[in-house]
């Protein structure tokens, strides 16, 4: 969650041309086969809510009186996170059920012939004989049997795809208008490893502005006042550290106050100071770290000669950087170097973007801030010690107008699923895309004091970080993904009970432009003040947009998504909501869902049998998508009950001689 800034505002959604309903599915469970368009944020009729003839429980189509709405609204379904009791299909041996279904076979199926190879190894098989094909070629017999326990639709962690599974190949490093690379690529490509790229300063609203830059000017001089190029008096502070064996945290204060003078007295550095305290005399290595620091970011005019475009809004682009370019970058952030980026008012140049300057990290001591400063010291040593030889690349990636889904009439089917209540995502989805449940302001409150989700994943890999300098508020239609950042720490806990434990050993291997093979995906959910904000189709909508621009896929061969209860915390989402919602993005983007509920039993229980219902009954994105049109229509009739969408997909899903 931001720190400090306003988080996840919805800001303009999508177009007019997917903000309605369409015609009805003509599958949809006692529906007539079809029906007149209707605003997707008009409510259903209550004539719509009903229990039928055939089943006591809640489905669509049929008329119902008042005392039938209220036995409707019963406790037992009305609540989130409850597993369904019906377990339709779970005892069957094989991945499909061989009970009865209201849709037909499917014949074009991602498991029938005429597909693409991609289409097959990221979605579920629609029949009971193209399971057995599969199994055949690929002689994994055994392992289909032995699932982990819950419906036998679901797949193995094992087979998911990875980043190191893909056929893709990069070809040689390049750059072009909307690819700014950092380093020198004719080196790199005959392996020279990772010069920096020659290059000029650019003091301009569309690149970063650097502290090095001649145009960086300050006011020197207390009775005469003198203007002086900022990097001269940055220097001649950091320079004087590097010179010492050991240095304090008032050496450091006393060094940055000079060129950053308006706010000496403001700035506090308490919280750097008492881990210095609390750390014991023998292992407290910080003293002698502090001058390594500061000559790491006097190397900047060395290691970074090319201007940093900004990742602005509206726009497609990625950076790559060597992994020494960004720790300079990031040493010259703890030492607080960055022109124009400590104030954050609405008329301030960069008040649409994250702070990078370490400043809020320093001062408000607190048990949070000690372990995150733990983890990022020990970045710092690590790095100086043994400097690392890789690349990293940023990338915004903005959906446009004709990239938009047509959730209405979608017919992909539900991709493979694996669903556990163990593990992490950053442990057991290693080699997939990993999403970074993020604040639209990237990172959150890594350099405040929130510590969940995304801020654990930045102060682990700190390289993140550096994304904080170029990259601006998310707009509904973006995300940020990050290829190739190195896991520095190990840890323990969340939020209050979070723990440094040492360091991580890194054994992924890395792609031809010596990337790691670690993928994240930042993707903001909407933060709802009001819980039942969430279900209206408007905001559905905006949630499957941004999940699918996350999920996309921009190559062939593309790894599965290891994902969790995204904007579920803070952000009041409810987890079954934005399960299916993360399910319905990757089927639309053909690629695999890995999904880790933390330890949430009922709600992977009630996640797979769900799964295994809709596989069961070849249900397609379109008619999920009715579903939760449906679905929204009844919360907003239920007033202050609350509708289980497990549940409730259940009934309208399944055919009625089964209920």
């Amino acid at each position: 969650m931001a720190d400090g800034q306003n988080s996840n505002s919805s800001g303009k959604v999508l177009n007019p041309e997917i903000m309605h309903k369409g015609k009805e599915n003509s599958d949809a469970a006692g529906g007539e086969s079809s029906k007149p368009l209707r605003q997707m944020t008009e409510p259903l009729q209550p004539e719509v809510m009903h229990k039928s003839k055939d089943s006591p429980e809640l489905s669509v189509g049929h008329r119902n009186s008042s005392q039938q709405m209220k036995e409707l609204l019963q406790p037992e379904i009305m609540h989130e996170g409850k597993a369904s009791s019906v377990q339709t299909g779970c005892s069957s041996p094989g991945p499909l059920s061989s009970g009865p279904s209201t849709s037909a076979p499917s014949t074009s199926g991602p498991f029938t012939s005429g597909h693409s190879s991609s289409a097959t190894s990221s979605h579920a098989p629609s029949s009971s004989q193209d399971v057995i094909s599969v199994r055949q070629a690929q002689g994994d017999t055994a392992a289909r049997k032995n699932r982990e326990d819950g419906p036998s639709s679901c797949f193995l962690l094992n087979d998911m795809k990875t980043l190191s599974q893909g056929g893709n190949k990069l070809g040689s490093l390049d750059f072009s208008k909307t690819h700014t690379v950092l380093v020198d690529v004719a080196v790199f490509n005959c392996g020279g490893g990772p010069m920096p790229q020659d290059g000029r300063d650019l003091w301009h609203s569309d690149f970063v502005k650097m502290p090095c830059s001649p145009s960086s000017t300050m006011k020197t001089g207390a009775v005469k006042q003198s203007t002086k190029i900022r990097w001269e008096v940055i220097s001649k502070q950091l320079s004087s550290l590097a010179k010492k064996t050991t240095a304090s945290v008032n050496d450091l204060e006393e060094a940055i106050i000079k060129y950053n003078p308006k706010y000496k007295g403001q700035w506090s550095f308490d919280a750097l100071s008492s881990l210095v305290t609390v750390v014991p005399k023998e292992d407290n290595y910080l003293p002698q770290l502090f001058p390594k620091i500061a000559a790491l970011a006097l190397r900047l005019p060395v290691l970074v000669k090319k201007a940093i475009p900004l990742l602005k809004r509206g726009h497609t682009a990625a950076i790559t950087l060597s992994q020494t370019q960004i720790a300079c970058l990031l040493a010259n952030a703890f030492f607080c170097t960055y022109p124009h980026r400590n104030a954050s008012g609405p008329k301030a140049e960069y008040h649409n973007y994250p702070s990078i300057n370490f400043t809020s990290l320093f001062g408000n001591w607190s048990s949070r801030k000690k372990e995150k400063l733990r983890a990022i010291m020990h970045y710092f040593q690590t790095v100086i010690a043994n400097e690392p030889k890789g690349l990293v690349t940023f990338q915004k990636r903005c959906l446009r107008d004709t990239d938009l889904p047509k959730w209405g009439s979608s017919n992909d089917k539900m991709p493979r699923l694996h669903v556990t209540s163990h593990g992490t995502i950053e442990t057991e989805g290693t080699g997939m895309l990993q999403v970074d449940f993020a604040s639209s302001w990237i990172g959150g409150g890594v350099l405040g004091s929130g510590l969940v989700q995304e801020e654990i994943l930045f102060v682990i890999n700190p390289e993140l970080i550096v994304s904080r300098l170029f990259t601006e508020k998310l707009a509904d239609n973006e995300c940020l993904v990050i290829t190739g950042s190195q896991q520095f720490s190990s840890y323990s806990g969340f939020g209050d009970s979070f723990e440094w434990m040492g360091p991580h050993e890194e054994r992924l291997g890395r792609d031809e432009w010596g990337r790691l093979k670690r993928q994240i995906v930042a993707i903001d959910a909407l933060n709802f003040k009001h819980k039942r904000d969430q279900y209206n189709m408007i905001t559905v909508t905006r949630e499957l947009l941004k999940a699918y621009c996350g999920f996309k896929g921009h190559r062939q061969h593309e790894p599965d998504i290891a994902t969790g209860n995204w904007g579920c915390g803070a952000f009041n989402g409810d987890k079954q909501l934005k399960a299916v919602i993360q399910l319905m993005a990757a089927a639309q983007a053909k690629r695999g869902l890995a999904f880790f509920t933390f330890e949430d039993e009922n709600l992977k229980q009630g996640l797979q049998q769900t799964y295994h219902l809709l596989v069961r009954e070849g249900t397609t994105v379109e008619k999920l998508y009715r579903l939760l049109e449906d679905y929204c229509a009844a919360q907003t009739a239920s007033c202050d009950s609350h509708v289980d969408l497990f549940e409730f997909i259940r009934i309208n899903i399944t055919p009625s001689s089964q209920l």
